[in-house]
């Protein structure tokens, strides 16, 4: 937290995703659950209200897909990348991400509760309302992202960082943290979870900002004179 100096936060490494020549997808648009896609490229698919569950992407590129209601719970992606993925209520819970990159994406009410996310990139984009409850976040990094309500209640963090984002309401709510970067968030509002806040570092103007949370936390009153 700020007012630390003992001890500088640990980046998060950054997903190394390297795609190799890559076929298109060709299959009716539908996908299988408990499939096995490698080197594949899903481009412009409409993926709306599909059961997937299981399905395993390694070296493939999802892009301009729409997700509306799709169920992809337990599924794994690896080296891989999703680019202007769209959707609302998108089932995603349990899934893992493993050296992803996600750009751009717009996404609804995505559920990605008990989620696993290692070395994971997400740049650009809107995501409203993301239930990160219970993930696991391991070196991922948030850039020039707008997260709306975004809970991560009882989720562990460690190495993330968020980079000129904007955190609009995020619940923290049980969470645990190691190295935990929010000093270059652009907008940080913490809607509950400020007492999880251990092991995050913070700047001294957000530690201004959240003053008045802090002192509520420990039930101090501040009052004028």
């Amino acid at each position: 937290m700020a007012g630390s100096t003992e001890r500088r936060v640990a980046a998060a490494r950054m997903p190394q995703v390297r795609l190799p020549p890559l076929e298109t997808f060709d299959d009716g648009g539908s996908l299988e659950a408990d499939g096995d896609y490698d080197g594949l490229e899903f481009r412009g698919l409409d993926l709306t209200g599909q059961r997937a569950a299981g399905t395993r992407f390694i070296d493939c590129a999802l892009r301009d897909c729409t997700v509306d209601e799709a169920e992809l719970t337990n599924a794994r992606f690896i080296d891989s990348v999703l680019e202007d993925v769209r959707g609302v209520g998108a089932d995603l819970g349990g899934v893992s991400l493993r050296d992803v990159e996600v750009r751009g994406a717009r996404l609804g009410g995505a559920q990605l509760h008990g989620a696993v996310l290692e070395r994971v990139l997400f740049r650009g984009g809107k995501i409203d309302y993301p239930n990160l409850r219970a993930a696991r976040l391991k070196d991922v990094v948030f850039e020039g992202c707008v997260l709306v309500e975004p809970d991560f209640g009882g989720a562990v963090l460690e190495r993330v960082e968020f980079r000129d984002c904007a955190l609009r309401q995020v619940d923290f709510g049980g969470a645990r943290m190691t190295d935990v970067d929010l000093r270059a968030v652009a907008e940080l509002d913490i809607a509950r979870g400020v007492d999880r806040l251990a092991g995050a570092v913070i700047s001294p103007a957000q530690l201004v900002e959240l003053a008045g949370a802090f002192a509520a936390q420990i039930g101090v009153r501040v009052e004028t004179p």
